[in-house]
């Protein structure tokens, strides 16, 4: 229980700092450093794959074309979710960002009861709806829908969606995600760099280097979330999530300097407040459902990210 929640503030932590690499890149256009995260996790995916020597879930996809075809609409969704993020912290829209992921979850319960016929209980009703207000306010004082942060989460929650009823697992599922992002990935490079545009051939080592990075950060924070969701409660994890934006929303404030005036933080508030109802429904109807832990530690090993 300790390690899951070690691993997941862990997980919560890094992708919270993601502001402060995409910004050490600033000098890469956004859909390089985009084609440079797809190459690089794949790499990184593969030589996890070959350490783990975990190659059987291949058979299945070889088997089942439709296979495929479901994961590359969620690698677009993907694509579209990491391209629009690393966009919006580099052209000064890191708040914005983190709304967006304020609003996932409940988004997530949305997409859920339409999608999937789940049914809401009266407090998630409500909790969207207060949510929604927050995003109407700031609708309307600005003159304008939050299109950043409801893009973010709207295709963040489809992504979600997708997976829930995807048949193969985190690692395996992300692999074949990023293979088949990959072809695209490689043709823009090349089109750049024919063009002399390319930043990794142009820059030095470092500039390189941090590109090459992409690969681990982004598989470490999804291999720590894959071990924590295991280890510790759902309703826990959810909680936790929140770490994400609020460290997100600091680094924008604090750090980048941008605004948040009175009028965003009424609409924030809001979200809060739909936020706060959403958890607090989640921990009374998890304390009426015990957390069952895995059968045996073999299976928790099986499944190990």
């Amino acid at each position: 229980m300790n390690w899951g929640v070690a691993y997941a503030l862990g997980a919560y932590l890094l992708w919270g700092l993601f502001p402060l690499y995409f910004k050490a890149l600033i000098s890469v256009p956004p859909l390089q450093i985009l084609a440079h995260r797809m190459v690089w996790s794949l790499v990184l995916l593969t030589l996890v794959l070959l350490v783990k020597r975990h190659f059987t879930w291949l058979r299945a996809v070889r088997e089942r074309p439709s296979i495929v075809a479901r994961f590359a609409l969620s690698a677009f969704l993907l694509a579209n979710n990491w391209g629009l993020y690393i966009w919006a912290i580099n052209t000064g829209h890191v708040v914005d960002a983190s709304l967006g992921y304020y609003i996932n979850p409940l988004m997530s319960v949305v997409v859920g009861a339409v999608a999937l016929s789940e049914r809401l209980r009266p407090a998630q009703w409500i909790a969207v709806a207060i949510a929604a207000g927050g995003v109407a306010w700031m609708a309307i004082v600005a003159g304008h829908l939050p299109w950043i942060a409801l893009s973010l989460a709207l295709s963040f929650a489809l992504y979600g969606l997708m997976r829930k009823t995807a048949p193969l697992g985190s690692l395996e599922g992300l692999t074949l995600e990023t293979a088949a992002l990959l072809p695209l990935a490689l043709a823009y490079l090349a089109w750049e760099g024919s063009h002399g545009a390319d930043a990794f051939l142009r820059g030095g080592w470092g500039l390189r280097l941090a590109l090459m990075a992409a690969g681990p950060v982004t598989a470490i924070p999804l291999l720590l979330f894959a071990a924590a969701a295991r280890r510790i409660p759902l309703s826990l994890l959810g909680i936790l999530q929140y770490l994400m934006p609020t460290v997100v929303l600091a680094l924008g404030v604090w750090l980048y300097h941008e605004s948040f005036g009175r009028d965003r933080a009424i609409g924030f508030g809001l979200v809060w407040g739909g936020v706060v109802l959403y958890l607090g429904d989640a921990l009374w109807r998890s304390r009426k459902t015990p957390y069952a832990a895995p059968a045996s530690s073999n299976h928790s090993r099986k499944d190990s990210a």
